[in-house]
């Protein structure tokens, strides 16, 4: 696979940005962006940054559908929005992008979202994988939700936490002082380092796709990710899995030990002062245990 952007067309008729860092290697590595509705910018230095490591891996990384540089169906439509706002369809289209892309034997990475994705793929498909990584994303929701109204409880007073409550349960999303309060947990639990590389003048959240599965914000959940619980059947990935998680993050870490212990071949490595994007958070730590992972996988000594 040529490094560069590359556009492809889905099956399906539509088309996927994507783009590859790095020359063709044995090490193969393909980045699944969060949200729903985001995209792919926080992948864009991993290559140098593993380089760094002393790892030459070739990175593949790409928009997913509804998302910025990538086609956006209209979910207006309720016969598009059944068919495109599924955990089957996203899951797919993993797979599918991987035989465009042409790659097989690789390692898949997801952040959030990204990470449920991941532990999908490699159950449904982890004949193809040489290895998993879930970077902050636990296998149910319950628990992500017991962890938000702690994360309220220390960061908000009393009366604000109590007001953002209020607000979700009158549907009132637009409350000026709600969004305030996100605004303040997302500064304290999601983006902590605010980089200036990676913001933008307008909004790039594919919302359409973001509201369908997460809700207004990433401390309520009142879409499909409501259902998302597979705590059953996480300790069927047999692929050497790496669980990596912010020590200051939206994702409970008691989930993930959890995890640690259910997944049967598998490590948890934690980032000091990283939020939910630890990899812009603390990245020497971050891209250390991640090439450490490699590393051991690719020697055999995992």
């Amino acid at each position: 696979m040529k490094q560069g952007t590359k556009i492809i067309t889905l099956d399906n008729g539509y088309h996927l940005w994507t783009h590859t860092d790095g020359e063709d290697s044995k090490i193969h590595l393909l980045a699944l962006h969060g949200g729903p509705g985001g995209n792919h910018e926080y992948w864009e230095n991993f290559h140098d940054e593993l380089k760094k490591q002393g790892l030459d891996v070739q990175v593949h990384y790409y928009d997913q559908l509804g998302s910025w540089y990538s086609d956006q169906p209209d979910y207006s439509d309720p016969k598009i929005a059944d068919k495109y706002l599924t955990y089957d369809y996203f899951l797919d289209e993993v797979e599918e992008v991987r035989q465009k892309l042409g790659i097989d034997h690789f390692y898949l990475i997801g952040q959030s979202w990204g990470g449920a994705l991941t532990m999908l793929y490699a159950l449904k498909y982890g004949s193809h994988l040489k290895g998993a990584i879930i970077s902050s994303m636990v296998d149910n929701i319950d628990e992500y939700l017991e962890h938000q109204d702690a994360i309220r409880d220390e960061a908000l007073s009393p009366e604000d936490a109590q007001f953002m409550r209020d607000c979700e349960k009158n549907g009132d999303w637009h409350n000026a002082r709600y969004q305030e309060l996100v605004e303040v947990l997302n500064k304290g639990y999601v983006d902590r380092k605010q980089p200036p590389a990676i913001s933008h003048l307008v909004d790039t959240m594919a919302v359409p796709v973001y509201n369908a599965f997460q809700g207004d914000n990433e401390f309520v959940v009142t879409g499909k990710l409501k259902e998302w619980d597979i705590r059953d059947q996480i300790h069927k990935i047999k692929v050497p899995t790496l669980l990596t998680f912010g020590e200051h993050e939206t994702m409970p870490l008691k989930s993930a030990q959890r995890m640690a212990q259910a997944i049967p071949n598998s490590r948890l490595v934690t980032t000091p002062n990283g939020g939910h994007h630890h990899m812009i958070d603390n990245a020497p730590v971050y891209f250390k245990h991640l090439a450490d992972y490699l590393r051991d996988v690719e020697s055999g000594k995992f």
